[in-house]
């Protein structure tokens, strides 16, 4: 008969590092940024490939510039999270003959059991024509207390429950009218060292748009809110 292991082994806790951590949320917004594109309709289909993540079929982009684009926000994202230098993310929907904002999903980054930064924060986008504007300051200054430790498995539960939800917003979403294009806001600390092609903005909300706040995923190290805002139909 085999030996049966220690108590304190069967549900054993691999802690994940701040870095794992910040890994993984980046990782976490790029899928995110894909899969809006997909369920929204930003491009057409059978411009999306699956892929395996999450426990997931995942659609991401195959188109070479819109993956292109992507890669470079990402390139600047994974150091910016790794520093702690976010606390939101923000893609926006635009209409592309109008230049109205119909959609706006953000995702709220907070950093847990570590003191805020006291400078004020800015939004960076990628557009380089971006408005050179101040956005507004989207730190609380409130200090967060850590979650409990996580298996991976449960983390990625959290996560693959915010993806089902945000496949199911198209029940209740207006379906977007014409041509539209996006664009990516990352709110970092104003100390932070920004590439040439980012440019301030403003923060490109909703006009007397409505507001739903969906679910969020933890890990020790971080915190990650999801809220989306859209233009009522007329």
């Amino acid at each position: 008969m085999a030996s049966e292991a220690p108590e304190t082994d069967k549900f054993k806790v691999h802690k994940l590092s701040l870095k794992g951590s910040a890994k993984l949320v980046a990782e976490f917004f790029q899928y995110s940024i894909h899969t809006i594109l997909f369920q929204r309709g930003v491009y057409p289909a059978e411009d999306f490939t699956a892929v395996k993540k999450y426990g997931l079929n995942m659609l991401v982009s195959s188109d070479d510039q819109v993956r292109a684009y992507i890669k470079k926000i990402m390139s600047q994202l994974d150091k910016w999270m790794v520093g702690g230098k976010i606390s939101k993310l923000v893609i926006v929907i635009t209409d592309k003959d109008t230049g109205e904002h119909v959609e706006r999903w953000q995702f709220d980054v907070q950093i847990l059991a570590k003191p805020k930064s006291k400078s004020k924060s800015k939004s960076k986008t990628t557009t380089s024509t971006a408005d050179q504007e101040n956005s507004t300051p989207s730190s609380t200054g409130k200090e967060e207390q850590p979650e409990k430790d996580k298996t991976e498995a449960e983390i990625q539960s959290e996560i693959a429950a915010i993806f089902r939800q945000i496949t199911a917003s198209v029940t209740f979403l207006p379906q977007l009218q014409g041509d539209c294009t996006f664009n990516v806001l990352v709110y970092a600390d104003a100390s932070s060292e920004v590439p040439v092609e980012w440019g301030d903005s403003d923060a490109k909300e909703i006009v007397n748009g409505e507001r739903v706040q969906l679910r969020g995923f933890s890990t020790q190290s971080h915190r990650v809110d999801t809220l989306v805002s859209y233009r009522l139909v007329d």
